[in-house]
């Protein structure tokens, strides 16, 4: 998914984020600001995840 499109509607993702990944904090989501690279590696460090499975789940986000 085109990182640009993520930075762009970032204030509208930002909330579903949240819900989705709620173990990240305001002040991880303020600080990816949109940026997809630092999205994937906050959702591999708090959840254990792949960067595969990471990346999934940030392009099903943006899909909804």
């Amino acid at each position: 998914m085109n990182n640009d499109i993520l930075e762009g509607n970032w204030k509208e993702l930002k909330g579903k984020a949240q819900q989705k990944w709620g173990k990240l904090t305001d002040g991880d989501l303020d600080q990816i600001e949109g940026r997809r690279t630092e999205l994937v590696g906050k959702i591999q460090k708090a959840y254990g995840k792949s960067k595969e499975q990471a990346e999934k789940e940030v392009d099903e986000l943006m899909k909804n």
